[in-house]
């Protein structure tokens, strides 16, 4: 079945007031987004998460540090995980942005081990209470076993799409 569903989407202003968005014409429209973006949803049953940025490198850095600060000072005991990080946040990045360092893994791939290999593994293995990747794009095949691994290591999987520009 091809249903083509047409969508006018305002684009929400970044600093705009929270206040003038209206929730009933935002929530029929991101369940009419989910349902035309996927033929068969994937169940992520809330371990998976998606951010989706672009723009200048130290714009972007600058919108995921509180995200990063706040997961990195999680009271759990597992660490968090990042998986090939971008080559903009740099060790003197994560201490300048305010992170625990002391909570904070950072792992590349090695070999011919894949980014998406080594995000599964960390998640499946249940070391880190969240994995956080940086695939642009992401198919459905790596999502669908991204959420699988959270699941079986009681984990949070966030990717971040990130689009730098100059």
């Amino acid at each position: 079945m091809n249903r083509q569903i047409s969508l006018e989407l305002q684009q929400i202003a970044l600093f705009e007031s929270p206040l003038n968005i209206d929730s009933s014409t935002v929530t029929p429209l991101i369940a009419i987004a989910r349902q035309t973006c996927t033929d068969t949803p994937v169940q992520d049953d809330g371990v998976f998460s998606e951010i989706s940025l672009s723009g200048r490198a130290q714009q972007c850095l600058q919108l995921i540090a509180p995200i990063l600060r706040e997961l990195s000072e999680d009271q759990n005991d597992r660490w968090l995980t990042l998986i090939s990080p971008p080559e903009h946040m740099t060790a003197q990045w994560l201490r300048d942005a305010g992170l625990n360092r002391e909570r904070i893994l950072v792992l590349r791939p090695r070999g011919i081990q894949s980014s998406p290999e080594l995000a599964c593994e960390a998640l499946r293995l249940g070391c880190s209470h969240t994995v956080i990747s940086w695939f642009n794009p992401l198919p459905r095949a790596i999502r669908a076993r991204l959420t699988t691994a959270a699941r079986v290591g009681s984990a949070q999987s966030l990717n971040i799409r990130q689009t730098f520009t100059i």
